[in-house]
């Protein structure tokens, strides 16, 4: 019976995150041409954003509907029930005040919601941390930083509420009116939830450290699509272009999943071979991308080739490579 209302809850919470971040999804869609550049939901990387927010509530129903009793996946409904929430709430708020001025009821209500209701998900990561991969903390003394956790993200949100109702009338101003004790709170509050998610990540890596059996192969998984997801976040401090953003999403995805099945210890034992896999082909993937630019500097520089003449006998050669490096690197 608690397992078939466990089921009813994760599935009808999953659904209602699922219809909201679509719902946020076509309104940016339809107020594209209406909304200012600097607000509009309508962009690369917000849309990458949505389609990552999606796989949070997927996540969670998954595990929340097979695993009841393990909190990671309830922390990933009420994450995606958040996203959800805000995102649409954003948008809502943009078609009512900002597309269509008084189109729409509760338009400034909306804004208000989307201009704290972030700091939910933020609270959830921070928690995943420091729970995963059983839901529980490792022992009574992390205990005490499972309040402290709670209690700088209570302060936040008490702080972006009073920060959101000071900016009731123009909720999507860019400049904020928040001065004097509120600014205080403010401080007190990032100084507070910035040493909150260094808390929850320095009990992930304890937990790394002293683990053994199927937690050390669960934490694997975690660590291995953390890692794939550092990639594009280093990439981004140096490029700046649509292909990074989408690949981010992408590696929050993978990091989901392989969250779920840490959780669920599906093929769990293959995380040995997967890792040695990937080091394996980003070792090719290096190789072949300095063999390219060698050949590409060589054949234009020294040579004398035309551009697409050296830029086709490059890629041949890079190609020709493939094999015989991946079977090394293997």
């Amino acid at each position: 019976m608690k397992d078939r209302t466990a089921r009813w809850v994760a599935g009808c919470t999953a659904a209602g995150s699922v219809v909201l971040i679509c719902g946020g999804i076509v309104l940016a869609y339809l107020d594209r041409q209406l909304v200012p550049a600097s607000l509009t939901g309508w962009t690369v990387s917000n849309i990458s954003e949505q389609i990552v927010n999606l796989s949070v509530p997927v996540v969670g129903f998954v595990l929340a509907s097979r695993r009841p009793e393990n909190r990671i996946g309830w922390l990933f409904l009420v994450a995606g029930l958040a996203v959800g929430l805000n995102g649409f709430s954003a948008q809502y708020g943009l078609h009512a005040l900002v597309a269509v001025p008084g189109s729409w009821p509760a338009g400034r209500v909306l804004g208000w919601l989307s201009n704290w209701t972030w700091v939910i998900p933020a609270a959830m990561l921070a928690f995943l941390f420091l729970l995963f991969p059983t839901g529980h903390v490792r022992s009574r003394r992390w205990r005490l930083a499972a309040w402290y956790v709670g209690g700088a993200f209570a302060l936040t949100t008490v702080w972006l509420v009073i920060a959101a109702s000071q900016l009731w009338p123009h909720p999507f101003s860019s400049s904020s009116p928040v001065t004097g004790p509120s600014a205080l709170l403010w401080r007190i509050s990032g100084v507070l939830t910035s040493a909150a998610l260094l808390v929850s990540v320095a009990a992930l890596v304890v937990r790394f450290a002293k683990s053994s059996g199927d937690e050390r192969l669960q934490l694997k998984w975690f660590t291995a699509a953390a890692l794939v997801l550092a990639v594009p976040f280093l990439v981004s401090s140096w490029v700046d272009s649509a292909a990074v953003i989408v690949l981010q999403s992408l590696a929050f995805v993978c990091l989901w999943t392989a969250i779920a099945i840490a959780v669920l210890k599906y093929r769990l034992y293959d995380i040995d071979r997967i890792i040695s896999r990937t080091l394996a082909y980003a070792i090719v993937t290096g190789l072949l991308v300095g063999v390219y630019a060698g050949l590409v500097l060589l054949t234009t520089g020294v040579f004398r080739f035309r551009g697409p003449v050296a830029v086709a006998a490059s890629t041949l050669a890079a190609a020709a490579l493939f094999s015989p490096l991946r079977r090394r690197a293997g």
